[in-house]
């Protein structure tokens, strides 16, 4: 299958400026395409920090980070996951444990609301007790709308 990129950001809508009062003749409908980007986290064995999990481009707006361990770790002790930033590990989604095959969504602070003037990565991090887990697999997906600039 073929891809298509685009600098973006992509916009939807007939009506760019609204001149009027009448809905679908001349009030503004244009919206923003939600983008994604997921990646396969390494939740096997031994803890593994800073996982790239998405580069987010420069004033956009994380609107949802999705973890789906869909394997479980089996490690005899605790192993969880975190999903946030380098200076803010667990921003995206708090500690969650990997022996549960759950969905969890994040609950979003400060960093998601605006992404600001440079990129953001999204960083993956797998915490295991003591390393001895041979089972695991997950996913992390975050959804943004790219330049949406937020900042007053």
């Amino acid at each position: 299958m073929a891809n298509t990129t685009f600098s973006g950001p992509i916009k939807a809508g007939s009506i760019k400026d609204t001149t009027g009062t009448t809905v679908g003749t001349n009030v503004a409908n244009i919206g923003s395409v939600l983008m994604a980007q997921s990646a396969v986290i390494d939740i096997i064995g031994a803890s593994n920090a800073n996982q790239v999990v998405a580069t987010v481009p420069a004033n956009s707006q994380i609107v949802d980070v999705i973890l789906n361990i869909t394997t479980v770790n089996n490690d005899s002790n605790a192993a969880t996951v975190v999903v946030g930033t380098s200076a803010d590990a667990d921003a995206f989604v708090p500690s969650t444990s990997a022996k549960t095959a759950a969905t969890t969504r994040g609950t979003l602070d400060t960093e998601a609301t605006d992404v600001g003037s440079t990129d953001i990565q999204v960083l993956a991090d797998f915490t295991a007790t003591d390393g001895n887990g041979t089972t695991g697999a997950a996913t992390v997906t975050v959804l943004y709308i790219q330049n949406n600039n937020l900042t007053a």
